[in-house]
């Protein structure tokens, strides 16, 4: 019997992927926020810059960690 990575996976990893893009882009271009909205809410401290830089690198490592569980789980289950 073949075991098959559940759906969760692929929406982990797919989100992780995209918390990463948006990281780099932050990282690239940290006023992308008053471009988008119009709006500078920092009155250019950089500071929301910086908390959104750190909230996605703490997002995207919780959704790698959690798609290696499963990457894990599944492996666990083959042997």
């Amino acid at each position: 019997m073949t075991k098959q990575l559940r759906t969760r996976f692929y929406v982990e990893a797919v989100l992780g992927t995209l918390s990463l893009i948006a990281f780099i882009a932050t990282l690239i271009n940290p006023t992308w926020l008053e471009a988008l909205f119009g709006v500078d809410p920092d009155q250019g401290s950089g500071a929301l810059e910086w908390g959104i830089v750190a909230a996605l690198v703490v997002v995207t490592a919780v959704f790698y960690v959690l798609a290696g569980y499963e990457w894990r789980r599944l492996r666990a289950a083959s042997v």
